[in-house]
């Protein structure tokens, strides 16, 4: 979720910002600093995470504050104006809608006599070479992008250019487009490095209503859940389960979800299993699983295991049940079937393409990934929006799958065999791999 939380303070006194749901970190670095939790502010209501708000507020007795623009169940409204002394720092809080209406940014100042900003949290507002995505309010495009604008010109630009800047996410968040990859910024370098803040309030406007973002089904479940307060839970200890025992399971309805990466998994999967690399099931696997239906984990380590939990628990999937002991190997070995992926290396579809092979090439990259270009003859459904855009993968067999990388085409080639598709392949390598053999690439639309 590439998800950036704060905690800071003075004098005894620890602010927390944006807090994760797996919140001991919070109260390890305020017992560290010998400091007591007594606020807590979230810069909107979160759709892509559950918030850890409400329970860190119950452990500790700080108040929560929310922006006045939504009525959350939970917590003290806060507005423009308001201000907040920590020790000798001051918190100021700005107004700053468009992402979402209820959206604020918080302004540290201080400790000097004239207390001055020296950072902002801004949120989902703006970000290390972007800007918020403006899409939830889609009868209302045009006034939130212009809101989003003014926020960011009008309010947190003015603070000076030397004020640090700390956003609420990072590169590969789906609350944003390209967040740059880097840890620090301030307002002066965005100014002048942001391509969305080198735009006039039209242009800019413009910018917002030309893009597209994707948006899972489980962030109505988060937006629910954080509007609400998301009680305490423990986070789930899946258990070894046997091949025999695993197999079970899934033919009650469990969902297993192999963690392992790309080539292990098209190498060798258990039937009907759903593929998502370790590192990738934040961004995914929200798509494909559900609140009610049993999780069970394939491969990786113990340490893998538990990133992979925590990671599904941050999103409310708390029944991730089971593990199958022993990997691939020990479903191998007990003689149960297993499945593989075939591949088509860059250089051979290319020469497919080319000589009029047969075959539906099904990119899965979103949509502002196609302007770089794309394949001839190529169908673009979204890896997220395959399952339940099933239907419009064309009849022409083999469907070879293709992304930017790989990665993603090997999650979709996953989708397609628990579908019942039977020649499935993957183009490991992808669009990297085609520029360097020298794919055919064409505009989209040519």
């Amino acid at each position: 979720m590439a998800h950036y939380s704060y905690v800071f303070g003075d004098a005894g006194q620890a602010v927390v910002v944006d807090p994760r749901r797996d919140l001991d970190i919070y109260l390890q670095v305020a017992a560290h600093n010998r400091a007591q939790i007594t606020h807590i502010f979230e810069t909107h209501r979160n759709e892509d995470y559950i918030s850890g708000a409400f329970v860190l507020s119950q452990r500790t007795g700080a108040a929560v504050y929310h922006g006045e623009k939504l009525n959350f169940a939970y917590g003290r409204p806060t507005s423009e104006g308001d201000s907040f002394d920590i020790g000798e720092l001051r918190l100021s809080i700005l107004e700053t809608p468009g992402h979402t209406d209820e959206s604020i940014s918080i302004v540290l100042c201080g400790p000097d006599p004239a207390k001055q900003p020296l950072a902002v949290f801004t949120g989902d507002t703006l970000f290390f070479g972007e800007v918020g995505r403006t899409d939830f309010y889609p009868d209302r495009a045009r006034e939130v992008a212009g809101l989003l604008h003014d926020s960011i010109f009008d309010k947190l630009l003015p603070l000076g250019d030397g004020v640090t800047l700390h956003p609420g996410h990072g590169p590969g968040s789906i609350c944003g487009g390209a967040i740059a990859d880097r840890s620090f910024s301030t307002l002066g370098y965005e100014r002048l490095v942001n391509p969305a803040l080198q735009l006039d309030r039209e242009e800019f406007i413009a910018r917002k209503l030309a893009e597209h973002h994707y948006s899972p089904p489980y962030f109505q479940e988060m937006e629910r859940r954080n509007l609400q307060g998301q009680p305490g839970a423990k986070l789930p200890i899946p258990k070894p389960l046997s091949p025999e025992a695993f197999a079970a399971r899934m033919a009650a309805g469990m969902i297993a979800v192999d963690v392992r990466s790309p080539e292990a998994i098209i190498g060798a999967m258990v039937p009907d299993s759903y593929g998502s690399p370790h590192d990738m099931i934040s961004g995914f696997a929200g798509w494909y699983l559900d609140y009610q239906t049993p999780i069970g984990l394939i491969g990786g380590d113990t340490e893998t295991r538990a990133d992979v939990t925590r990671q599904l628990w941050r999103l409310g999937f708390e029944q991730v049940e089971a593990y199958l002991r022993g990997g691939l190997h020990g479903w191998e070995v007990s003689g149960r079937r297993y499945e593989s992926i075939p591949t088509l290396h860059a250089a051979d579809l290319s020469h497919w393409i080319n000589t009029g092979v047969q075959f539906t090439l099904l990119d899965v990259r979103g949509m502002d990934e196609l302007p770089s270009g794309v394949l001839p003859g190529a169908t673009n459904i979204y890896v997220g929006e395959l399952g339940r855009r099933i239907n419009e993968v064309p009849d022409i067999r083999p469907v070879v799958t293709f992304c930017s990388t790989g990665r993603r085409a090997t999650i979709a080639a996953t989708v397609l065999k628990r579908a019942g598709f039977s020649q499935v392949m993957v183009c490991l390598g992808s669009m990297q791999a085609c520029r360097a053999v020298g794919c055919p690439i064409v505009a989209p639309g040519e």
